[in-house]
């Protein structure tokens, strides 16, 4: 399935004398889903919603917390933690091998910590893990205090997560990473032109309005495509969408449900548009800076 709003984006490209998509282009899905305490109940549901997704993809995106519910302490999320040879990668890699495509999720994984996991995102391909990042800005906010149940990555440019879908550069950051324009300069230094952002995004006062304003303030600033994997409604915020590197939102899956957005990438268009708009090729300040 491609949105409406896919078909008009395209349209209105070419009407405006912008060169189309065509080819390279890497397809996508994003996955609005909801995981709930049991993480074997989690899993069997993740497999069904991936299994709405119509069309052949060749990157999956799932959203932070994708293994199990996020929880308020560490006694609700440490017994659930994961290695990463445990089930939950396992499950990935196996829907990785059978859509042959990069599958992209959100896990609680075990850290020195026995009581405070990492919020881990993971990427798996049909070969195995591929990819890991480790979230480094916790949820410290509004009343939630996400490190008193998990322990934060390291900020060092070792926890970087950077990986090639087709012929497209993949990095990626979660959640409350959002918040923070050096996260986007940072995977744009290691080639990044698409930014995935898996979330858990807690509702309250201007939640939606702010996590629309960043992914589309990302792109532009970052000439990428944003794509963003959130959990539903009325836990969290919903709105699993997609950017395009000149910040205009070309799908939205909306607040509530399960959902599926099917969206086609285009290299032609980071290029373009960096072209018409150097903002990464003509920046003076550097992320030693921002430390």
């Amino acid at each position: 399935m491609i949105s409406f709003d896919l078909v008009i984006w395209r349209v209105w490209h070419e009407e405006i004398g912008w060169r189309r998509a065509s080819v390279p282009q890497v397809r996508a899905a994003l996955i609005q889903f909801e995981s709930d305490e049991d993480p074997s109940s989690t899993r069997r549901s993740l497999r069904k919603t991936i299994d709405q997704v119509k069309g052949e993809v060749d990157l999956i995106v799932l959203p932070e917390a994708s293994a199990r519910r996020f929880g308020d302490a560490s006694v609700m999320l440490a017994p659930d933690a994961e290695s990463l040879e445990g089930p939950f990668v396992s499950e990935l890699v196996a829907i990785a091998a059978a859509r042959e495509a990069v599958v992209i999720a959100g896990m609680f994984e075990r850290s020195n910590d026995p009581m405070r996991p990492y919020n881990t995102t993971v990427a798996a391909s049909a070969t195995g893990l591929v990819g890991v990042y480790r979230k480094i800005h916790l949820y410290d906010a509004r009343g939630f205090e996400e490190s008193k149940g998990v322990t934060p990555g390291s900020p060092s440019t070792e926890n970087v997560l950077v990986l090639d879908v087709g012929d497209l550069r993949v990095g990626v950051m979660t959640c409350f990473d959002l918040r923070f324009p050096e996260m986007g300069r940072r995977l744009i230094d290691h080639g990044a032109e698409v930014i995935v952002l898996g979330a858990a995004w807690v509702p309250g006062i201007d939640k939606v309005s702010q996590f629309k304003t960043l992914t589309e303030a990302r792109a532009i600033e970052s000439t990428t495509y944003v794509l963003a994997a959130c959990q539903p409604a009325p836990r969290y915020c919903g709105h699993t969408r997609a950017v395009d590197p000149n910040g205009r939102c070309f799908a939205d899956a909306g607040a509530d449900g399960a959902s599926v957005l099917e969206v086609e990438l285009s290299k032609t268009l980071v290029t373009s548009t960096r072209e018409t708009m150097p903002v990464v090729a003509q920046r003076k300040l550097g992320i030693a800076e921002h430390r």
